[in-house]
């Protein structure tokens, strides 16, 4: 069982439809998705919790793969408000979303290991080759940041892929300790920076794992779609998502993930007409 953690809104679900559609149509072994979610209307009134309705319909695709494949919600609104409520980081570069992985180590029955994603990924191959790394002397795996590992240190890695050895986390409070730090201080990219700077063991892995730069590569395994920085035709960041196919085909000319995509627009027109 690969067991992947992600968070997020009532608004990521057009990225986790087409995230797991691309996961499980190459994975063989079964996927166990969990969805970190909490209402948040109190900062921003679209901060409402990924629904039941979305959670369901999301089991109905997963499923129509592999009958063992399931996705579930957690609901962490009340831990995120003891933890991080009010604080000097919940307005930070990112959604407040961000910071809920930090509560891993508080929430009873979550597996040993575990694959952490942001909503903004898709699989281009069977991603057990990453979960079964061995990272049993390490607390976490992970790919270095693009643009942080030139201008903050060689070694800074970018969160939005997080293979987790959660025993080894708990036995070093890497977690405990990231949320202190966002307790203390305002840090520029918050949850990453946190996990970054409280790091006793770390194993880096290929870009492929994690590939920030490239859309059409083969031996890609995971493609993020993160905020890039383009040069031409004159300096500028472009913060395309997947689901914006046809600015994916236009301007990142990309076509790698055409049959995840094709079919994530037919799942996503049926559940339009049932919401």
């Amino acid at each position: 069982m690969i067991n992947i953690l992600f968070s997020g809104n009532k608004k990521v679900f057009d990225g986790a439809l087409s995230q797991l559609i691309s996961i499980t149509n190459k994975t063989i072994e079964p996927v166990n998705s969990i969805i970190l979610t909490m209402d948040l209307t109190r900062v921003n009134k679209e901060f409402i919790q990924i629904t039941d309705k979305q959670i369901a319909f999301l089991n109905k695709v997963v499923k129509s793969k592999n009958e063992k494949n399931q996705v579930n919600k957690i609901d962490v609104t009340k831990l995120y408000e003891k933890e991080f409520g009010g604080g000097k980081n919940e307005s930070a570069y990112c959604t407040p979303y961000t910071l809920l992985r930090l509560l891993a180590d508080l929430l009873p029955n979550m597996p040993d290991k575990l694959l952490y994603l942001d909503i903004d990924m898709l699989a281009q191959k069977d991603i057990s080759t990453l979960y079964n790394i061995d990272i049993s002397n390490y607390e976490y795996a992970a790919v270095k940041e693009k643009y942080g590992s030139k201008i903050i240190k060689r070694d800074y890695i970018n969160a939005g892929m997080l293979l987790l050895n959660m025993k080894k986390i708990k036995e070093t409070k890497l977690l405990e300790k990231a949320r202190n730090m966002l307790k203390e201080r305002k840090l520029l990219f918050a949850d990453q920076d946190a996990i970054y700077w409280n790091t006793t063991s770390k194993l880096i892995l290929p870009r492929i794992y994690n590939e920030q730069r490239k859309f059409n590569c083969k031996d890609t395994v995971i493609c993020h779609f993160a905020k890039r920085l383009w040069l031409i035709p004159y300096p500028h960041t472009e913060n395309i998502k997947q689901w914006q196919i046809e600015k994916l085909h236009d301007i990142y000319k990309c076509h790698a993930f055409d049959k995840d995509l094709e079919e994530y627009i037919e799942w996503r027109e049926s559940f339009n007409e049932t919401d």
